[in-house]
């Protein structure tokens, strides 16, 4: 049977942890389509069309599907589930969100977070924040399955030819709407997107210090801003700066870590990264066991000579 990834997209364009959740999919053998529910998301669909690998786009459209109210959307997931051996989310905030009620009104067991398919009812999940790694296998007739995105390469978002076919889209609920958004505005990489990453922690003590320190560096390298749990909850950085088991997963091919001791909820978000740089001043600092590079230097005086010397 065929697998359905289940697109995360603002109706205009597929969003890039989508692309990871198609590899995944075509690794659990047979057929990938795609399901596009939105409102006035064509757009979307024709974008979700091109994937390589995909071999059809389900577009369901409706004003109940905007916004991706989960009640809705898992609704809308059930109505075509039966058809498929495997529904993969990412594993996002949205796909988190969804993920779960699918699977309890499918009745099936969820794999969480999956890094890697090992067979078709096999998979593999980080556990104990990264430090062992699960090997699961499913006996469900219908998988349900959210996408650790850092273990898979994004498929190709152009070359694919799929098919775009128009399904029934569910009612309402009911039960839920939305209310609105206050999106912030940054003229950053994406965290999750971003090819390099600089990111601080506490010793940086202040949210002035911050900016100071790191900003430059960032400016120099193109690269986005992160945070440890530690530096957000002291306030020094916005919220959705944070990398860590309870913040965002990240792999981009370069990850500075400045002033970050590594504790293990943050190195659980970041050490798949493909070069890891430390700096902190602390020789018996956990980010140097899994840094590729490291400096045991004060911060305030290694950075800005860095931005020098780039």
């Amino acid at each position: 049977m065929a697998a359905l990834v289940i697109a995360e997209h603002d109706n205009a364009r597929v969003l890039g942890a989508t692309l990871n959740t198609v590899t995944a999919a075509l690794a659990c053998g047979g057929d990938v389509h795609v399901l596009v529910a939105g409102h006035n998301a064509g757009p979307a669909a024709a974008a979700a069309a091109q994937i390589a690998g995909v071999t059809k786009v389900l577009h369901a459209d409706a004003a109940g599907l905007d916004h991706g109210l989960a009640e809705n959307l898992a609704a809308q997931v059930l109505a075509v589930a039966k058809d498929y051996s495997h529904v993969l989310f990412p594993a996002t905030a949205a796909g988190k969100n969804v993920a779960p009620r699918v699977a309890a009104l499918l009745d099936v067991a969820q794999i969480s977070d999956c890094s890697k398919v090992v067979s078709a009812d096999t998979f593999e999940r980080p556990i104990y924040a990264g430090n062992a790694i699960a090997t699961v296998q499913s006996l469900d007739a219908v998988k349900v399955i959210t996408v650790r995105g850092t273990g898979f390469d994004a498929a190709a978002a152009t070359g694919g030819s799929a098919a775009v076919e128009t399904v029934a889209a569910v009612a309402d609920a009911g039960i839920s709407h939305f209310e609105g958004s206050e999106i912030a505005k940054n003229d950053r990489p994406e965290l999750t997107a971003a090819k390099i990453i600089v990111s601080g922690g506490r010793a940086l003590g202040s949210s002035d210090k911050f900016s100071e320190v790191l900003v430059p560096l960032a400016d120099k390298l193109g690269a986005a801003l992160g945070a440890s749990r530690a530096a957000v909850d002291a306030g020094y950085a916005p919220n959705d700066w944070q990398v860590g088991q309870t913040g965002k997963i990240v792999a981009p091919s370069l990850y500075i870590a400045a002033g970050i001791s590594g504790a293990i909820q943050h190195l659980a978000g970041m050490k798949d990264s493909k070069v890891i740089v430390a700096i902190n001043k602390d020789p018996e600092a956990p980010i140097f066991s899994v840094a590729d590079y490291g400096l045991e230097a004060d911060l305030f005086t290694a950075v800005p000579e860095l931005v020098k010397s780039l």
